[in-house]
């Protein structure tokens, strides 16, 4: 029985926001894409809408559905992540005493009260779903079953018809002759109204005013989307920068309009610093902070309180995987959902299967069901099993579902990656889209510096890690600390407890070659070879002092002893001060002010409650 759809139609209640205490003037409907929808549902036709990414496509649709239509659901299907048997199959059915072939049709489709039907990516579906999809186009049908009869009142399907994004087009006139099409841009969505709601205290006006002043690549690239994540990032006391998607690798340029026409320089640090001023205008901290110490703790801290779907991209072996999964145990009290994208594909994490009521439902992995908080990993995210993966990821990263089910309990989603080159080695790591990349709330690029791996080591491996990290910090240069990462580090200890070879835990590069970082050194401190360190400075406290003392009156600069006791405790872990903490609070003051500046900047919160507890103790 088909539905008249005026009978649905509400009138959308107006909400006020600090941004729009009313309605605005030139939107009484919302918006054109708004004014779009209804005319297809009123007229019953297909409608086709094409547009760039993150201008507000999808969520117009799920705001304006909601908001315009009583009892009216909107039923989203990823094509992306269709399989030819996710709509329709055959499948036995008992009926009576016999069993019978029949067409099970996506439950979905079948929700018992009227709904739009909305086929988003739906360039990037198969061949095979391409063609199901022109029947339920061109007539409402799929198979035996009638999309009406079953309550549907509206069929959309939207996409970016950019090829470099999908890598088809839709030209089967077949198809084309039987819907409506419409190209959209930002000015075509209410998402200045979506975003003003979603930070409801906040006059946005400023920023919007920024917005429109930019070029139109530059609004392009700075999508509502992307302008989204700015503003998270900012309002979380993260630098905004961070709100813009890592390309291939490299944070996204925004580049003003160069010579004959060709792009200029980067602009988005004035960009961003404007944003930054008009919110401090309209009353938000925005410290915009050019360095956040222990930036992968804080950063996946936020996204399980906020739900943030966030990118951690470094190089390889330098400890991000095990602090992301320390940091999620801590916070929610269980390990994280983790799957390695080589050895994934999304069909193993959902599978249509028949049910009672004559439907396809979707069965979701075990580890996704339950009521339980959750948190996702997904490590080697640049390095998909297939080049299908990354398309059929959006759907998670974005909606926070799989074919169309949302994930019960998910609370923040973290995705890691390895840049495309790393000491002027190309890794074999996938290329991304800005549409793909720009789904991350914060995109974090560190270096081994910014992961606390070094507590872990010596945690975990005791003195021999403390020495072998002496080695790091104070024997080669910052090329070879980049060759011997973190993971190389724990390798030389290990082998060392084993007594083999230490060259054989260096990176292997071919033909006989190792990473070129020489352990003459390191094996001398292995064998007991002198070294000062906080061990060695506590055995003998009262001679170091009297040395402090005397470097103070030679001068403000000190002496040699002064630059001993100053490398040891800067190079100090937090639990090798903590152990040695009446050592360290004889010494640290009686050294020159601007080198006991340097153990408060820059330092991270727990390190420098530290360091304020030793100089303020009496």
């Amino acid at each position: 029985m088909t539905i008249a759809p005026a009978e649905l139609r509400a009138t959308p209640r107006w909400r006020p926001t600090a941004t729009y205490p009313e309605r605005p003037a030139d939107r009484p409907s919302g918006s054109a894409l708004a004014g779009f929808i209804d005319a297809m549902i009123d007229l019953g036709i297909t409608g086709q809408v094409f547009g760039e990414h993150g201008i507000g496509k999808t969520s117009t649709f799920f705001t304006h559905v909601r908001e315009a239509y009583d009892g009216v659901r909107l039923v989203y299907v990823p094509a992306a992540n269709l399989t030819p048997d996710d709509l329709l199959v055959n499948a036995p059915v008992r009926q009576g005493d016999e069993l019978v072939l029949r067409q099970l049709i996506m439950r979905q489709l079948k929700p018992g009260h009227p709904f739009v039907l909305l086929i988003d990516d739906s360039l990037q579906a198969g061949d095979t779903i391409q063609s199901q999809l022109m029947q339920v186009a061109c007539s409402w049908t799929l198979g035996e079953h009638d999309l009406r009869a079953l309550g549907c009142v509206g069929v959309f399907l939207t996409d970016n018809e950019s090829l470099s994004e999908t890598a088809a087009r839709r030209s089967d006139l077949a198809i084309l002759d039987r819907m409506a099409t419409l190209q959209v841009t930002a000015a075509d969505t209410a998402w200045r109204v979506a975003l003003a709601r979603r930070f409801r205290d906040l006059d946005l006006t400023g920023v919007f005013r920024v917005w429109a002043s930019l070029s139109a690549e530059q609004r392009r690239l700075l999508s509502p989307r992307t302008l989204e994540h700015v503003l998270d990032c900012a309002l979380a006391g993260f630098p905004l920068v961070w709100g813009l998607p890592l390309l291939n690798g490299d944070r996204l340029v925004l580049p003003g309009a160069g010579a004959g026409g060709t792009p200029g320089t980067d602009e988005a640090p004035a960009i961003l610093e404007r944003i930054a001023t008009e919110l401090r205008r309209a009353g938000a901290d925005v410290p915009d902070p050019a360095h956040v110490p222990d930036a992968v703790r804080r950063v996946v801290r936020a996204a399980l309180r906020h739900r943030w779907t966030v990118l951690v991209q470094g190089p390889p072996g330098c400890g991000k995987t095990e602090v992301v999964k320390e940091v999620v145990r801590e916070e929610l009290g269980r390990d994280p959902l983790y799957f390695s994208l080589p050895v994934t594909n999304v069909e193993d994490l959902c599978a249509p299967v028949p049910t009672a009521d004559g439907t396809l439902d979707n069965l979701l992995a075990q580890s996704f069901t339950g009521p339980g908080d959750k948190a996702i990993v997904w490590d080697e995210y640049n390095r998909p099993k297939d080049k299908a993966t990354f398309a059929r990821l959006m759907e998670i990263t974005q909606e926070w579902s799989l074919a169309g089910r949302r994930i019960e309990g998910l609370r923040a989603q973290i995705a890691l990656q390895n840049p495309p080159y790393h000491l002027g080695r190309k890794l074999l790591v996938a290329r991304n889209t800005i549409a793909q990349a720009s789904r991350f709330t914060v995109s974090l690029q560190v270096t081994p510096d910014d992961i606390p791996a070094n507590e872990w080591l010596i945690g975990r491996y005791g003195g021999v890690a403390e020495t072998v990290l002496e080695w790091w910090k104070n024997d080669i240069d910052d090329e070879g600390r980049e060759w011997i990462t973190k993971r190389t580090l724990e390798r030389l200890i290990k082998l060392y407890g084993r007594g083999v070879p230490l060259e054989l835990a260096k990176i292997y590069l071919g033909d006989g070659e190792y990473a070129p970082v020489p352990l003459i050194d390191l094996e001398a401190r292995l064998a007991s070879r002198q070294v000062t360190g906080l061990r060695e400075l506590a055995a003998d406290v009262d001679a170091w002092a009297e040395r402090l003392r005397q470097a103070a009156d030679d001068g403000p600069e000190g002496t040699d002893a002064t630059d001993v006791v100053h490398r040891v405790l800067a190079n100090s872990e937090l639990p090798q001060l903590r152990e040695h903490r009446g050592t360290v609070a004889r010494l640290a003051p009686l050294l020159p002010p601007k080198l006991k500046a340097t153990y408060l900047i820059g330092a991270a919160g727990d390190r420098q409650r530290f360091w304020i507890e030793v100089f303020t103790r009496r």
